[in-house]
């Protein structure tokens, strides 16, 4: 079993938004997207999506959207990204998940010996002068869902061939790529893998870093020139 990662896929069958407007990164992107997909991913495989999977408002908007990669081989896993909109409860999403896609939110699962979680997590800290009031609250409020969903990886963990893989949309760091709270917590709990995404372009990180034993990737798929990532779990 394979692990792969793309994020930031911004579909639109339902809610028709053109992504080429945003450079030549986009140009017949899904196309791209699904020729590497089926190339590289075979049925036993997992296929991380971290966040930013649909531009739909509504819940049943979003349907279209995920019938288009339901035939696509793989298991799909989704976090929520902070564009979708679509995403209510936990248990209205998975009500509208086609057979082989998951969704994650507080929880974890795990395929063989690969145990995935994950959070939506927020903007840094970093510039106290754009980071608001609201801002504090919703990433300690993330702070304490990364913490959920990581305790949560940790009691599907047997031995020490499990390996815990933590899908974020935002960046776990800034473009310093410094330690803070978030990483110290990937290391606490003897995280494999990290991977991310909603960074676009100009982006000023490394796409792949290793960082205290723990590796971290960037999976957005304009930066990623649309193609599946091998995560080296």
């Amino acid at each position: 079993m394979k692990v792969f990662a793309i994020s930031d896929l911004h579909l639109s069958v339902n809610n028709p938004k053109p992504m080429d407007i945003f450079g030549p990164a986009w140009d017949n992107y899904v196309d791209k997207i699904f020729a590497y997909w089926k190339e590289k991913v075979s049925e036993n495989d997992v296929v991380l999506l971290a966040g930013d999977f649909s531009w739909a408002m509504k819940l049943e908007d979003s349907v279209a959207d995920f019938e288009m990669l339901k035939d696509l081989p793989g298991k799909k896993v989704i976090i929520r990204g902070n564009h979708d909109y679509w995403w209510k409860s936990i248990s209205a999403v998975r009500n509208i998940l086609p057979i082989n896609f998951y969704a994650i939110q507080n929880d974890a699962i795990k395929f063989e010996n690969i145990i995935v979680c994950g959070t939506r997590l927020w903007n840094l800290p970093d510039d106290k002068k754009k980071f608001t009031e609201d801002d504090e609250k919703i990433y300690k409020r993330e702070l304490i869902r990364l913490r959920m969903t990581l305790e949560n990886a940790l009691k599907l963990k047997t031995d020490d061939n499990d390996k815990i893989v933590c899908m974020l949309h935002y960046p776990p760091y800034t473009f310093k790529e410094e330690d803070n709270e978030i990483t110290a917590m990937m290391e606490e709990f003897g995280v494999s893998c990290v991977v991310y995404g909603h960074i676009h372009a100009y982006c000023k990180q490394n796409l792949i870093l290793n960082k205290n034993g723990v590796k971290y990737y960037l999976t957005s798929c304009d930066i990623v020139q649309n193609n599946l990532i091998s995560i080296d779990v």
